[in-house]
C-alpha cells in the first residue's frame, strides 16, 4: 500500500467486517425469544440443491415463543419441515400445509450457561481476527518507515491510531457480548 490513510480505511474496512461478522455469529445462537435470524444457518434440499430456507419461503415471528415459515411452494413445505427437525437447534416444527409453525422451547439453565460459552468463544475468535489486522496493519507501517517514506514520528503516530482503532474494535466486541449474555441468560 503506497501510503498511511489507505491502510487505515483498509484496516478500519477489515474491522467492521469482523464486527458483522460477530452478529451474523451471534445471531444464530438462540436467546430465550424467537429471532428470524435464528433459522439463517437452515438449508432446505430444494430443487435439487441446498437452498437457505429463507429462498423457499418467508419467514415470521408471530409471537415471542414462535417462529412461522410461509413457504411458497407446497411441494417443499415437507423439505422445510425436515431440514428444521434435523437442524441442531432442537426445533419440533408443525406443519400446516405450506405454513409451518414452530414453537421455540424454554432455555434450561445449563443450555444458557452452555450457550453464554460459546458466545464468549465467538467473541473471542474476533478478537483474535482484529488483532491480527492490526499487526498487518503495522507491519505495513514499518514497511513505509524501511522504505523512507514516513519518519520514525508518523510511524508512532499512525502505529497509535491503528491502536486506537483497535481498541475501539475490541470495546465494542466485549459491548456486544455482553448484550449477548444479557439476552441469553435473561428468562
Amino acid at each position: 500500500m503506497s501510503d498511511f490513510n489507505e491502510i487505515k480505511k483498509d484496516t478500519s474496512e477489515r474491522m467492521e467486517k469482523t464486527l458483522e461478522t460477530l452478529k451474523n455469529d451471534f445471531g444464530g445462537l438462540r436467546a430465550g425469544r424467537a429471532h428470524a435470524s435464528l433459522l439463517d444457518s437452515i438449508m432446505v434440499e430444494a430443487y435439487g440443491s441446498p437452498t437457505p430456507i429463507a429462498q423457499v419461503g418467508t419467514i415470521g415471528v408471530p409471537d415471542a415463543r414462535t417462529l412461522s415459515v410461509s413457504v411458497w411452494d407446497k411441494g417443499l413445505a415437507k423439505a422445510v419441515e425436515k431440514s428444521l427437525r434435523e437442524s441442531d437447534l432442537g426445533l419440533n416444527p408443525v406443519s400446516d400445509g405450506q405454513l409451518i409453525r414452530i414453537p421455540i422451547p424454554p432455555l434450561s439453565e445449563e443450555r444458557r450457561k452452555e450457550l453464554s460459552k460459546v458466545a464468549g468463544k465467538y467473541a473471542e475468535q474476533n478478537k483474535i481476527a482484529i488483532r491480527n489486522i492490526r499487526r498487518d496493519a503495522l507491519d505495513e507501517i514499518k514497511k513505509l518507515k524501511k522504505d523512507n517514506l514516513i519518519s520514525e514520528d508518523d510511524e508512532k503516530k499512525y502505529s497509535n491510531e491503528i491502536q486506537k482503532l483497535t481498541d475501539d474494535s475490541i470495546k465494542r466486541i466485549d459491548e456486544a457480548l455482553e448484550q449477548k449474555e444479557k439476552d441469553i441468560l435473561q428468562v
